[in-house]
């Protein structure tokens, strides 16, 4: 139990704030790296995902484990850092796990009304790279070359634009976003 008391932010409120700036910038700027490194999460969470859920997850974001994340350890270590509660796929606000783990068809997508009512899943990838997408959209100037761990899947998202998902992507300490009003092009 020990192991999932520490790990959590040594200086909370300063890291708390260069988190949340470099998550949107990383938003503002789809596919550009930022680096997280105010966490040192249990395995298998990495750095930068463990930074991610400190600083965006509370007792008010419900939270789904995929099974790639779902261990003793990671959940103790969510519940006594940040209090959120885990749930099922479809009450998730976030959801967090590798990219074949996650069971996207089960998200919440937002209605029409309400677009803003869907998940932000953090996938954890091996790497950023290589770029095997080009980005487009809102905060890119012309393109934006980005790794993602599949391309169809995002362009489909990007066609139920407002609905959809957004996505953070995180390997070690590093992170990109792709919001759902970004293009997607295989590179």
């Amino acid at each position: 139990m020990t192991e999932a008391l520490s790990g959590g932010f040594a200086d909370a409120p300063t890291d708390a704030a260069r988190a949340f700036r470099a998550l949107l910038e990383a938003m503002a700027r789809p596919g550009r790296l930022q680096r997280l490194t105010q966490a040192t999460p249990p395995a298998p969470l990495s750095v930068a995902a463990g930074t991610a859920l400190l600083t965006l997850a509370d007792s008010t974001t419900p939270l789904f484990l995929a099974p790639s994340h779902d261990t003793p350890l990671l959940r103790d270590w969510i519940a006594f850092h940040c209090a959120a509660p885990l749930c099922a796929p479809e009450q998730a606000v976030f959801a967090l796990g590798r990219w074949e783990a996650l069971p996207l068809a089960r998200f919440a997508l937002g209605t029409p009304d309400y677009p803003d009512r869907s998940v932000t899943v953090i996938v954890e990838l091996e790497a950023l790279e290589p770029p095997n997408a080009l980005l487009s959209g809102p905060g890119i100037q012309t393109v934006q070359a980005a790794h993602l761990p599949e391309i169809a899947a995002f362009q489909a998202n990007h066609a139920r634009f407002p609905l959809g998902f957004d996505a953070y992507f995180c390997a070690g300490t590093r992170i990109a976003a792709l919001p759902r009003a970004t293009g997607v092009e295989a590179l």
